[in-house]
């Protein structure tokens, strides 16, 4: 992260909590971006636009808080 990124302090939590077993390859790749590896597994991004498409993509398998 840069430090204009950040000063900004608008950060979001994911957590998997569902398996991607069985999932379509674009919605794996999707948590893979995320950086999601395991189930249980969490990750704090930037609050931008292009993440909350992701999680958006996503919602049946993530928790966001």
């Amino acid at each position: 992260m840069t430090k204009e990124n950040s000063k900004s302090g608008k950060t979001v939590t994911v957590t998997l909590v569902k398996s991607i077993n069985g999932t379509r390859e674009s919605h794996r790749a999707t948590v893979r971006g995320l950086g999601l590896r395991r189930m249980n597994s969490t990750s704090t991004l930037e609050d931008t636009p292009a993440v909350r498409g992701m999680i958006n993509k996503v919602s049946y398998l993530v928790k966001v808080s």
